[in-house]
C-alpha cells in the first residue's frame, strides 16, 4: 500500500508501492554520509532496502 505523503522514483526499493512512485513505509529515515551536508546528494535514504531479484 502506498503512503502519499513519501514520493519516491526509485523502483530497486523493496518499499517502492510498485506502480506508483510512492514508499510503502509509514515513515522513513533521512540520514547523511557527511559530518556537515550542505547538498542533496549528502543525504541518504536510510530506509532503502534493496529488492530481493532485483538488478
Amino acid at each position: 500500500m502506498k503512503n502519499e505523503s513519501i514520493k519516491c522514483t526509485i523502483k530497486s526499493c523493496a518499499h517502492h508501492a510498485k506502480d506508483e512512485n510512492y514508499c510503502s513505509l509509514d515513515h522513513i529515515l533521512v540520514g547523511t554520509h557527511e559530518a556537515n551536508p550542505t547538498e542533496k546528494a549528502c543525504t541518504d535514504c536510510e530506509s532503502f532496502e534493496l529488492k530481493k531479484g532485483c538488478c
